[in-house]
């Protein structure tokens, strides 16, 4: 599992968005780094953003330490994390930003872009413009850890307004890369009127394909219309947790990686902040009760250079291109720098 490899010479070149400016970087040839390809891959929610994010991390390692994220054994998202585990469970490659070797070519079929031009068009007719509550986080704090915690949450979810917006466009570009429910990949969503988290693709779980799985994690309640499935209403899965970590299937010896893309460092003294250290907590009680189970845990979030250009509102797919050649960076940090099996954080 943590074969040595060995990161291509490359030169790269990016353009700053909004400064018209050129970064250049000399030929990097890193010896002996190594990255553990984790059992489970644990994608969270996070937004448009948040998607770029976990894209451009798993390119930016893949690219640096030769890992193939592809072969993880089981894959779970939560929302935007959802888009990125369907991409990978069907065989394609995290997208790259334009300036590294042979990108995936921008693409208006891809389902990144039709969740951001969803986004786009979503949050503006819910008149949710900036801030945390543009992000899939606030459902954390409905009746989160309480007592009857469920009822609670369906309670206040069946009271919100019910957007008209659709991600049909998702549904239709996850469902056409081919990408099925093979046993490798699960998708959290809540039941709109219990509350209850649900994981598709897990046994016993509602039928439903990939692409209806993925528009019901992404449907964030106040800005997306939610999606039926088996006669029940489903919406985002950052509605029970922000990225469900601990529904993954591990065992004695399971190495996981899970990408928060919430999870960053800063100030807690704004709202966006203590909600950030809220998700960063619940997700390391998580964390802990996997280890619990014998499994090995790593949990990555956002690097200081990302979550700045992030910032409050990870609906904003202007920024997305950035957030993407940032991640990227960061990613390549992190396959370089690998030398040591990851011991959880």
């Amino acid at each position: 599992m943590y074969a040595i490899t060995y990161a291509r010479n490359r030169w790269e070149h990016h353009a700053e968005a909004g400064h018209g400016e050129e970064r250049r970087y000399a030929p990097a040839a890193v010896a002996a780094a190594s990255f553990p390809t984790p059992d489970v891959l644990v994608l969270g929610a996070g937004g448009v953003l948040g998607e770029a994010w976990m894209s451009g991390l798993l390119a930016g390692i893949e690219y640096a330490a030769e890992v193939d994220f592809r072969r993880c054994e089981r894959f779970l998202g939560t929302s935007a994390g959802s888009i990125v585990a369907a991409h990978l469970a069907s065989g394609r490659s995290p997208r790259t930003p334009g300036h590294v070797g042979e990108p995936e070519a921008p693409s208006e079929a891809a389902p990144a872009s039709a969740f951001a031009r969803a986004a786009r068009r979503g949050t503006r007719l819910a008149g949710v413009l900036t801030g945390a509550a543009a992000t899939p986080l606030a459902p954390l704090v409905l009746a989160a850890g309480a007592p009857g915690a469920a009822l609670a949450r369906g309670t206040v979810l069946g009271r919100l307004p019910r957007p008209t917006t659709r991600l049909g466009g998702v549904r239709t570009r996850v469902d056409r890369s081919g990408v099925r429910f093979d046993g490798r990949l699960r998708i959290a969503v809540v039941d709109r009127a219990r509350g209850r988290r649900v994981m598709l693709g897990a046994p016993g779980a509602p039928r439903a394909s990939v692409g209806e799985a993925v528009e019901a994690s992404c449907a964030v309640p106040w800005i997306f219309a939610p999606v039926e499935i088996g006669g029940r209403e489903y919406v985002d899965g950052g509605a029970w947790s922000v990225t469900n970590l601990d529904a993954a299937p591990v065992s004695a010896r399971t190495q996981v990686l899970c990408l928060n893309p919430i999870a960053s460092t800063g100030s807690a003294r704004s709202p966006f902040g203590a909600l950030r250290a809220a998700t960063r907590a619940a997700t390391g009680l998580e964390a802990l009760a996997l280890r619990r189970r014998g499994a090995s845990v790593r949990v990555v979030g956002p690097d200081p250079s990302c979550s700045a250009i992030m910032g409050a509102d990870l609906m904003r797919p202007e920024r997305g291109e950035e957030v993407l050649g940032a991640a990227f960076r960061q990613g390549q940090a992190l396959g370089a720098s690998a030398s040591e099996p990851p011991k959880g954080s």
